[in-house]
């Protein structure tokens, strides 16, 4: 009977720390990130397939080419996402570390210019051990490697009237270099002007191997071998 005792307590010990550990290991593994629109009304992402909805300016009076062309600058609330797919669920990295410029012409899409630079090492998923492997020298190799750049080619053609707070498409295509490899790519896009700022939300995918780069998979998790970039900026004259 003390045997059986013994043995039962025993299990049970076992079955605790096995559901302690998945717990802590599904933590660890899971997405920390929840994207946000910087575009009001537009649907924020979680990465779990849940969507949230940003509240803002409805759309309202027409915006004039005085007000939109011209030269742009990217704020310090801008940022940009890159999520990973598992076989468990997406999982994001937001940086908040970015810079760059938009010259802005509605009359002549050719004469606009833009790129923008993101500070790696601001990378973060909200797990320090997760970060720190994939800024290390396996992987980003960020030390040697700091920014990433994105330098646009081509605009595609802006409409000609905007109204404030509503969305225009925007495609841009251009070169995004990500530890020293560049990869030519196209980011779908909406931008909207409100209260005297430009909001762009566009994004692209690109693979792993575009920049060099293994699939990060683990022995507990599968990963796509695709990831989306994600620009979230707020510019300001």
């Amino acid at each position: 009977m003390k045997r059986k005792r013994i043995a039962l307590i025993a299990a049970g010990v076992i079955i605790v720390g096995v559901v302690t550990g998945y717990t802590l290991l599904d933590k660890s593994l899971g997405n920390n990130v929840q994207i946000e629109s910087v575009i009001p009304g537009q649907a924020s992402t979680a990465g779990n397939g849940e969507s949230t909805n940003n509240t803002g300016a409805s759309a309202g009076a027409t915006v004039t080419a005085e007000q939109l062309n011209g030269n742009w600058t990217v704020a310090d609330t801008s940022k940009v996402y890159w999520s990973v797919t598992t076989s468990k669920e997406t999982v994001n990295f937001v940086d908040n570390k970015v810079q760059g410029t938009w010259k802005v012409n509605i009359e002549d899409s050719t004469s606009m210019a833009g790129e923008g630079t993101v500070d790696m090492s601001a990378l973060d998923s909200g797990n320090g051990q997760r970060d720190e492997h994939v800024k290390g020298e396996d992987f980003l190799a960020v030390t040697e490697f700091p920014q990433s750049t994105f330098v646009v080619k081509s605009f595609s053609e802006l409409p000609a009237e905007w109204t404030e707070g509503a969305t225009v498409p925007v495609e841009m295509q251009g070169t995004l270099t990500v530890k020293g490899v560049e990869k030519d790519v196209t980011f779908q896009s909406q931008a909207a002007y409100s209260g005297g700022q430009l909001m762009l939300s566009g994004t692209t995918t690109v693979a792993f191997s575009d920049f060099g780069l293994s699939n990060p998979h683990t022995v507990v998790l599968g990963t796509e071998n695709n990831l989306e970039v994600r620009l979230e900026l707020v510019l300001k004259k």
